[in-house]
């Protein structure tokens, strides 16, 4: 059997705080928390969940590795505001206002996409 994704892991200065805003971003919980450590997913049987861990270095540079998340068509630019509201930040990575998604960043800078759904996109 091959490797299957497990965790996407999430560097952090304030674990409880990113974790908190992924939770309510994703609408998920937390299951398990540590001195060190805190994971979040759906459910303890999800197949892939998110975990945060300390760093203490700052965050320089564009993430090589980013979330891509979606919602309905009617639901995006509502969708969007409520992901600002929690806390993330519109990002400009050098968009040109064409594409079909729109970068933020978390409160720790780490950039995501909320991307219009595929039955949305032509071609």
């Amino acid at each position: 059997m091959p490797v299957q994704l497990h965790h996407i892991v999430v560097d952090a200065h304030d674990l409880p705080a990113l974790a908190r805003f992924w939770t309510q971003a994703l609408g998920w919980k937390v299951l398990s928390q540590r001195e060190n450590e805190i994971v979040i997913g759906t459910d303890q049987n999800a197949p892939i969940g998110m975990c945060f861990m300390p760093v203490t270095g700052p965050k320089t540079v564009k993430n090589r590795v980013h979330l891509d998340l979606t919602s309905s068509a009617a639901d995006r630019d509502q969708e969007i505001d409520r992901l600002l509201a929690l806390g993330a930040r519109r990002v400009d990575i050098g968009q040109t206002g064409a594409e079909s998604w729109t970068v933020l960043a978390d409160p720790e800078g780490n950039e995501f996409c909320v991307v219009r759904p595929k039955e949305t996109l032509i071609g």
